[in-house]
Formats: structure tokens, sequence, C-alpha cells
């Protein structure tokens, strides 16, 4: 008699699939992660920048609103918006030189109090477009934050043309440093997390990159 061949069924193992997907997901976040590092570094405005309707300086980090004070004394655009500038803060709180910009072109700036994320600065922005019917605009914020704040601009303000400006802050003259590592993983998830249609939940977490 012919032995018979007892064929076992391999038996589901849930935390062995769970495995593979976990390790399928840190691998696509690490080859995402060399993509966004790519694009913070090799980030820099259009030259010659074109000229726009507005700028809009987004706060939360060093340089910025020096940059779009600058853009704006530069006549590339003939109004600033600096969103997110909170509740209480008018244009002499500033640095002393960039107290004195904005006092010279008072006229042309509007302060905006209410935003608390970057969601919430593309909602102020969208409401200062409105205002004043523009159809292109120059954004100011760092390289690293760029990405996720163009990603929120284009969805509250489609069919205006955005034209990036990034500024290199301080905490990304170090590349190689583990605070600005530290700084460019924690930025590109929150890009993913509003890449995926949940910016809502960054806003929530009150960022103010």
């Amino acid at each position: 008699m012919p032995r018979r061949h007892r064929f076992r069924r391999r038996r589901f193992q849930p935390w062995a699939l769970l495995g593979r997907l976990l390790v399928l997901l840190a691998a696509a976040w690490v080859c995402g992660f060399a993509w966004f590092v790519g694009v913070v570094l090799t980030a820099a405005p259009p030259q010659p920048l074109p000229h726009a309707d507005g700028i809009v300086a987004l706060t939360g980090g060093d340089d910025r609103v020096a940059a779009g004070l600058a853009l704006l004394a530069a006549h590339d655009a003939p109004r600033l918006l600096i969103s997110g500038a909170g509740r209480g803060t008018y244009l002499g709180d500033f640095t002393v030189d960039d107290a004195q910009a904005a006092t010279h072109y008072a006229g042309a700036i509007t302060l905006g109090h209410m935003a608390g994320s970057t969601l919430g600065n593309a909602a102020e922005a969208a409401d200062w477009v409105h205002a004043y019917n523009m159809h292109s605009l120059i954004i100011v914020t760092a390289d690293y934050h760029m990405p996720r704040a163009l990603l929120d601009m284009r969805s509250a303000l489609p069919g205006v043309r955005l034209i990036a400006a990034p500024v290199r802050p301080p905490a990304m003259r170090k590349l190689l440093s583990v605070p600005t590592v530290r700084l460019l993983a924690a930025e590109y998830t929150k890009f993913l997390v509003v890449r995926l249609g949940l910016g809502g939940v960054a806003s929530v977490a009150a960022d103010r990159s």
C-alpha cells in the first residue's frame, strides 16, 4: 500500500501578514522620505520671480516675514498677507528692521490673526484672495514646509496660480544633524497626512510649522 501523504493546511497567521505589511509600509515611507528630502534641498524660487497679485507669508519660523517684506519692497506684488500673526499682534511687533519696513508699507499689508495651522493659513489666504479678486500668489514659508503648504493652498484656492518662494531657516543649515533629520521626518509625515486627504488631523494637532 502506498503511503498517503498528509498535506497540512498552513494556518492563517495574521501576525506574520501584519509584519510583512509593516515592513512594506516602512520601506515605502523611507523611499518617499528620500524623495521629500531631495525636493526640500533643491527648493528655490523661480528666477526671475514672476509678478503676482499678492504675497502670503506664513508665520511660524525664522525669516519668513522678512522675506515677504523684501518681496513687497521689490514690487514683486502690490499686497502682502502675513498669515497666522496671532491675536493682538501689530506691525510694530516684529524685529526692528522688519518693523520699519512694515510701517513703510503698512497700507499694503494685511495681518491675519486667525490661523493657527497650515490649514488655517490656507483658509485665511483664501478669504484675502477673494476679497481682492486675486489670481496669482507668491507663497513664502520655510523650504521644508513648502510642499505641505502648497497642498493646502491649492485645495483652498483652486484656479489661483501659486509661486513658491521658499526660505532656508536656521534649522535646515545643519543637514546631517539629528534635530534636522527629526524635523524633516516629522514634516514628511504631516505631508503624507495631508496628501492622503486627512489634513484636518494635522490641523487638530495644531502644527505651527
